[in-house]
């Protein structure tokens, strides 16, 4: 018996997520229509609605309602500060933290030539431009301690010093091979406290 094509339509489109394999998609379909309609139908409504609210904040570029999001409009934030995160669940873990008070920009990724992700994939246009305002000081790269993320880190900091800018590393108070968006808050607050300087 061959399932319905809207059915096998909801678990493709549920494959789209990370980590959902046909299984998991088809046990997730089936639970939702079978178990908890209210729950699809607020599902699909939200994903509607963010997808028709949610844009990139002017200045950090993470996602966010209104043009400029809330962090960059405060008054309370360090403008001499900007750190550079490669997602928008990065910058969450920076904030969970409560030792930073500066700006971020959101690279929405990290340079990948092995995946065809370079400079302009990761918005390095914008992060230039944003860097080089006049009230930033210090530019602190809080990328993952990943490959990528370490040649991501490599790259901005080349370019921002060629452009007479502060740089600065966050320390490895991180496992090598680890994710800010899975490491608890006290060491991401101590690796954050003890950044150095690229040389």
């Amino acid at each position: 018996m061959q399932s319905p094509s809207s059915l096998d339509a909801l678990i493709q489109a549920l494959r789209c997520l990370p980590g959902v394999g046909p299984k998991s998609a088809q046990r997730m379909a089936y639970h939702l229509l079978q178990r908890d309609q209210a729950g699809a139908a607020r599902l699909s409504q939200s994903l509607e609605r963010a997808l028709a609210m949610i844009r990139h904040c002017e200045r950090c570029n993470t996602f966010a309602e209104s043009p400029v999001c809330e962090t960059c409009a405060s008054p309370r934030r360090d403008n001499s500060l900007l750190c550079v995160v490669e997602t928008p669940a990065d910058l969450l873990m920076m904030e969970q933290t409560h030792c930073f008070r500066g700006q971020y920009f959101v690279l929405m990724g990290r340079l990948s030539p092995l995946d065809g992700i370079g400079p302009r994939d990761i918005h390095l246009d914008r992060l230039l431009k944003r860097a080089a305002d006049a009230e930033v000081g210090e530019v602190i790269l809080a990328t993952n301690f990943t490959v990528e993320g370490e040649a991501t880190a490599h790259y901005i900091g080349e370019l921002l010093r060629a452009r007479g800018m502060t740089v600065s590393r966050i320390a490895r108070g991180l496992p090598v091979g680890g994710e800010l968006e899975h490491v608890d808050s006290g060491t991401l607050a101590q690796a954050l406290i003890e950044r150095r300087a690229l040389r």
